[in-house]
């Protein structure tokens, strides 16, 4: 899973003549598709993604509640995988597709996909592989191993759309055949241990993600293996180490290791099939974007994924010409708004966003690039009079916002921050509100990270620990999870630590 955060920039020449292609919006129950392709596909794409959402949910036994508008995930099709990639930038070599999560904006980017009923084809299986672990974190209370995070969703993602509406999970992974055979090996006790693996690395392509899809079907579909995956997964909430819950759960790792051989050798491998009739679709809706939404589609990418200070000014310029192109388009506003903010021009962002609303009142990125705007305006403002009026100015946008769509997180977490900002201790509603929506958006890290802080500065040292421990074993945490780690090891330490020397550090992914 790739939630490194984007530097590059994509070029306007991906999309040549972008205003003039067909380019639609596929609207569901969980997702938001943008692609220059036929409305037939589009919503066949659509379709499939939901039926994949509702199997997943059937075999796990856990079912997530359809999520405010802006909370679903956001699809953007690019031309090929090399965009995908030059879009990714460093460290982008083997990345088919990638995902970021973030409260009210998780996004994916992906090359072109083709939706035909049969087998995943090899340009959808990176989403539905990062679509997995979107649905595994939002529906599990303890962080995955990472082997355990990466089979699952490989596991998920050999998935396959049959012509009656059925689907199948689970089935064999052949996308990763030639790593199985021919990459160097990759052993269970090193997918279970992560220090012997971290020991034995020695660079280069592995065979982590394919072993890690192998153990994860075997001990899913084995019979001899039946419930060893439940126990180790309740040993790791129950606190025990990771090689520790595996050799308890699973038993001597090297006969583990040999078992795992002799399930792939045998050929032929079970899956789950669910019939059509069986998953829920819901409405999926389709329609042509207009000539200034496509236009403005490539600065909306970049904006979407993060610019550079360096970078700013020249989106915004580009953001600017296509506003002049259409002065009377809301969305088209609404991503100048956004370019203005990204390029520190608070006026000019607020002026974009309120011409927006204007035109369009539900214009959702508005609201949120005014908030932002005044909430950076609000930050420089140093008089005591003038302050507390500044911030509740700021929080005006979000509340437009939460009438607009009252479980969009965002306003949330600026009603929290309001307070926060201003050295004022934030009233209980507004802590709750926190909570809700590290609840509304689980996999935003970043706002967990928020929440331990908070529960740290309110002396619930337990609460902090839990939320921060989820952040702590994330394998795909890099530097957010050193921090957490750092921050348990304190609290143990020090129990009646407030965390207050450390308070600047806190900065949620879901801000602007």
């Amino acid at each position: 899973m790739q939630w490194k955060v984007w530097v590059a920039i994509v070029a306007a020449s991906f999309w040549p003549g972008a205003a003039q292609a067909a380019w639609f919006e596929a609207s569901s129950e969980h997702f938001v598709i943008y692609a220059d392709d036929s409305e037939k596909d589009i919503s066949q794409f659509a379709e499939q993604l939901e039926r994949y959402h509702s199997g997943m949910a059937r075999a796990l036994g856990s079912q997530l509640s359809v999520p405010s508008p802006s909370n679903r995930v956001t699809i953007y099709v690019v031309n090929s995988e090399r965009e995908v990639r030059t879009i990714y930038g460093e460290g982008s070599r083997y990345v088919g597709g990638f995902y970021v999560p973030r409260a009210g904006g998780s996004l994916a980017i992906i090359p072109p996909v083709h939706s035909s009923t049969g087998d995943a084809t090899i340009t959808m299986i990176p989403l539905l592989h990062e679509y997995a672990h979107h649905f595994l974190i939002s529906t599990s209370s303890t962080a995955m191993p990472r082997w355990l995070s990466e089979g699952a969703a490989e596991f998920f993602a050999t998935s396959r759309f049959d012509k009656d509406g059925s689907l199948w999970l689970g089935r064999a992974a052949q996308h990763r055949a030639g790593e199985l055979f021919f990459a160097p090996d990759v052993t269970a006790s090193d997918l279970l241990d992560p220090e012997q693996y971290e020991r034995r690395k020695h660079g280069g392509y592995d065979a982590f993600y394919g072993r890690s899809w192998l153990l994860y079907h075997y001990l899913s579909f084995d019979p001899a293996r039946r419930g060893q995956l439940s126990r180790y997964l309740d040993l790791l909430r129950a606190g025990a180490g990771q090689r520790e819950a595996a050799e308890e759960a699973f038993g001597g790792l090297q006969k583990l290791d040999r078992d795992m051989d002799l399930y792939l050798k045998k050929g032929r491998m079970t899956a789950l099939q669910f019939p059509a009739d069986s998953l829920h679709v819901g409405t999926i809706t389709v329609r042509a974007l207009g000539a200034g939404e496509a236009a403005i589609l490539p600065v909306q990418i970049r904006s979407k994924r993060g610019v550079g200070t360096e970078d700013a000014p020249a989106l915004l310029t580009d953001a600017k010409a296509i506003a002049a192109r259409f002065p009377g388009d809301p969305a088209v506003l609404s991503a100048l708004a956004e370019a203005a903010y990204d390029a520190g021009d608070d006026k000019a962002a607020i002026a974009a966003a309120d011409a927006a609303i204007a035109l369009d009142p539900r214009q959702v990125n508005a609201y949120v690039q005014k908030g932002y705007a005044l909430f950076r305006i609000a930050q420089g403002v140093q008089g005591a009079q003038d302050r507390p009026a500044a911030f509740k100015a700021a929080r005006a946008p979000f509340v437009a916002l939460n009438h607009l769509e009252n479980d969009h997180p965002l306003p949330l977490v600026y009603y929290y921050r309001s307070f926060l900002e201003q050295g004022m201790k934030p009233p209980a509603l507004a802590v709750q509100g926190l909570i809700r929506a590290v609840e509304l958006a689980p996999f935003d890290q970043g706002l967990r990270m928020d929440l331990g802080y908070a529960f740290l500065r309110l002396g619930r040292s337990e609460e902090a620990r839990d939320a921060l421990t989820l952040i702590a074993n994330d394998p795909h945490g890099g530097a957010l999870s050193e921090k957490a780690r750092g921050l348990i090891a304190h609290i143990e330490a020090d129990p009646k630590w407030d965390g207050h020397e450390d308070a600047s550090a806190a900065a949620a992914s879901s801000g602007g």
